[in-house]
């Protein structure tokens, strides 16, 4: 579950990045971009390779610390995408520095009971921490805290924001909903348990277990939904890009008989192979080349033979694909009758099209 999670981060923090570079002064999309980065930048403390490097470096705690404050910041500009999207920009900066005061001061607090208490206390996890050490209670506890208002106000928010949006987009904040509103859940049971802890009781290991497994899942479901709408983008625009790559080659044995015959119908194209085979370029050579088939047929049209307009038009493809191929290898003449398009979609529209000219390509190669 770990690398997954790793995987959706990293994906998710390129996109939104990739984003900020085409809009450097969207606010809101520069907020959930640092949100992404923040979370991102705790992976490391959260190993056991890099929390021992850094409490060998800065003493035992730094790590817990840094994660935490790390945790703060992403909280922080999690509720700053919000406020930059629902509301105007000047009220919007009014409560961004509200509540960037309210982090400083809950960052302020855990930082001095981080500091004030010897470094072994925190060589435990949050399951074995002593919290009847005060310190020790109040960085968990003002943490925990914290983390649960942040993120209900952003479940919250995220929940109003579905209910308005339509699908693929819904689905993308209802998960993230999901995933928000059971962090806040699972910040506020463990806020319960540092209380029933530091006042002496005791909480049976499989309880925090089970809330720290809730915790896990939930940030999974956060990042997954954050990168639904844009991973969903991605797979369709992939798929399209395939399909027209697909197309390109499929076309080829039609192209390159009329190209042949007609050499000027060949569109000029971009002198750069990166930009003709990229993920734009596949796109303008397959639409290129349907237009310069349907030119080609058009040239071709007038040395098919005796068949009338009508019939042309209408012909089925094995028969007008002879007709080709006859027509290729006959003298260039001056054509004695008028232009006529071949191959006509009964619906007007991009893909029959296509499928008509794939039909007679697939039967150009078939009888070659």
């Amino acid at each position: 579950m770990y690398p997954i999670f790793l995987v959706l981060l990293a994906g998710a923090v390129g996109w939104k990045v990739f984003q900020l570079t085409r809009a450097p002064k969207d606010r809101a999309l520069r907020s959930v971009t640092l949100c992404l980065a923040f979370a991102g930048l705790q992976v490391p403390l959260a190993t056991p390779g890099g929390a021992s490097g850094m409490d060998m470096v800065a003493g035992h705690g730094a790590a817990k610390l840094g994660q935490n404050l790390l945790l703060l910041g992403t909280m922080y500009f999690l509720m700053c995408f919000y406020l930059y999207s629902a509301s105007d920009e000047q009220a919007s900066r009014k409560r961004a520095r509200i509540e960037a005061l309210v982090v400083l001061c809950v960052a302020a607090v855990i930082t001095v009971a981080a500091t004030t208490v010897p470094h072994e206390a925190f060589a435990g996890s949050f399951a074995t921490a002593d919290m009847t050490t005060t310190q020790l209670a109040v960085f968990y506890g003002v943490a925990g805290l914290y983390l649960m208002y942040a993120l209900a106000a952003a479940g919250v928010w995220t929940v109003r924001y579905a209910r308005m949006s339509p699908r693929p987009h819904a689905t993308g904040l209802w998960i993230t909903a999901v995933g928000l509103l059971a962090m806040a859940v699972a910040c506020a049971v463990r806020a319960v348990f540092v209380a029933v802890r530091w006042e002496g009781g005791v909480v049976p290991h499989s309880v925090m277990a089970s809330v720290a497994m809730l915790l896990v899942v939930s940030i999974i479901l956060f990042v997954a939904g954050v990168s639904y709408s844009a991973a969903r983008s991605r797979l369709a625009a992939f798929r399209l890009w395939q399909e027209h790559r697909r197309g390109y080659r499929r076309l080829a044995p039609l192209w390159e008989l009329l190209a042949a015959r007609f050499p000027e119908i060949v569109l000029k194209g971009s002198s750069s192979p990166l930009e003709e085979w990229g993920l734009r370029g596949v796109h303008r050579r397959y639409h290129r080349r349907v237009v310069e088939c349907r030119d080609g047929l058009v040239r071709i049209s007038p040395y098919l033979g005796e068949l009338e307009t009508e019939e042309l038009m209408h012909v089925g493809p094995d028969l007008l694909a002879g007709r080709l191929r006859a027509a290729y290898q006959g003298p260039a003449l001056e054509a004695a009758k008028p232009v006529v398009a071949l191959a006509v979609p009964q619906q007007d529209d991009r893909s029959s099209d296509a499928a008509h000219l794939f039909a007679l390509s697939d039967a150009l190669r078939t009888a070659a």
